[in-house]
């Protein structure tokens, strides 16, 4: 099985009226849909994957004051679960998400989350969007 997830900011200052009478209702250059997107591809070993939303993602590392592990709340999650047992996630604060979508075919995933522009993120790692305001302090840098 393989997971291809997709990763949108929306461009709050997108206009679909401007977009219609310029350019047949498609995005340009100078009006964006999305700020940027991420996109994943997971494929080695995938057994299963499993959107769950409000749940808790386990944010570990290390910093230079040694390890560290914080539990963050209300996240939108797709938990990978490989062959070997190794779990991954690709996970996003619920506050920041606009929508997603979620469709399992007999051997892909797809996996789209757009995220709303006006919210700040920190993207701790690739595939982690927490916001802003619910990113541990401790971690946050002047």
């Amino acid at each position: 099985m393989k997971i291809n997830a997709h990763f949108f900011l929306l461009n709050d200052d997108f206009s679909p009226e401007y977009a219609e009478a310029n350019h047949g209702g498609k995005e340009s250059d100078n009006n964006p849909l999305y700020e940027w997107e991420d996109e994943f591809s997971v494929s080695e070993d995938l057994e299963d994957v499993v959107v769950e939303e409000k749940s808790v993602y386990l944010l570990q590392g290390e910093t230079n004051d040694g390890p560290f592990s914080y539990e963050i709340p209300n996240m939108l999650v797709a938990r990978l679960k490989m062959k070997n047992g190794v779990v991954g996630a690709f996970a996003i604060s619920e506050s920041i998400v606009d929508s997603y979508t979620f469709e399992k075919e007999e051997e892909v995933v797809h996996f789209k989350v757009y995220i709303k522009d006006y919210e700040p993120l920190a993207d701790p790692i690739p595939g982690v969007y927490i916001a802003s305001k619910e990113f541990p302090t401790d971690l946050a840098r002047d």
